[in-house]
């Protein structure tokens, strides 16, 4: 088996800001509304997004440039760097779509990091999302079933790290062997009595690896 994999949520963990909500400030005011609905449970995730992503009406390259705005957390580069020089893998695992993440990847020349995400491709001046029922890792209300993914991975690693920062995240982290959590996802793992190390920054999860022994 291989040493070990860090697998990362990506909106709200890597980044600073969901980028639907840059999408809803920017292009869709009604996705305020919208938002409220999904909340209240009325709505899948997969529903609200694909329904935020295709009311962009924009030209991709307006698009690209809002996504190079995405802010993210810096700490985030030198981290990854560090995972790939101490043996182990990178992960992505986001509910969103690849489509915006794999431009932060390019922007940040950042290599050697797979994505596991609900397939995004651009079209008629918005983002459309390409979700499989039949696909290994499809969940009826988030698009990719993210507890399948981690588990899938810890056939493959001898220890499986995750981070994340809200609601989504819970299933992985109850299969994870350590999570780290941002965020709304402390307080969903307290209250389901889930462990995990309260964490702000990937700097704040260096350090623990490092105190760890994990990172030379």
């Amino acid at each position: 088996m291989n040493k070990w994999a860090f697998v990362s949520d990506f909106d709200g963990t890597i980044s600073h800001q969901d980028f639907y909500w840059i999408v809803i400030e920017k292009y869709f005011p009604e996705g305020k509304q919208l938002f409220q609905q999904w909340r209240d449970g009325k709505m899948k995730d997969i529903d609200f997004l694909s329904t935020v992503f295709t009311s962009i009406h924009q030209d991709e390259e307006k698009i690209i440039e809002d996504i190079y705005h995405i802010p993210i957390d810096e700490t985030v580069l030198p981290f990854i760097t560090r995972i790939q020089q101490n043996g182990g893998d990178f992960y992505v695992l986001s509910a969103g779509t690849d489509y915006y993440i794999r431009h932060i990847l390019k922007k940040y020349n950042i290599h050697g990091v797979d994505i596991f995400s609900n397939e995004g491709y651009y079209h008629d001046k918005n983002i459309h999302m390409r979700i499989d029922p039949n696909h290994i890792h499809y969940s009826e209300r988030y698009g990719i079933d993210k507890s399948s993914v981690v588990r899938t991975l810890k056939q493959t690693y001898k220890t499986v790290y995750f981070i994340g920062d809200s609601e989504p995240d819970v299933h992985a982290a109850k299969v994870a062997d350590v999570t780290f959590a941002k965020g709304t996802l402390q307080s969903l793992l307290r209250e389901q009595h889930i462990p995990f190390v309260p964490v702000n920054t990937f700097a704040d999860v260096e350090r623990y690896l490092q105190e760890k022994g994990v990172l030379k």
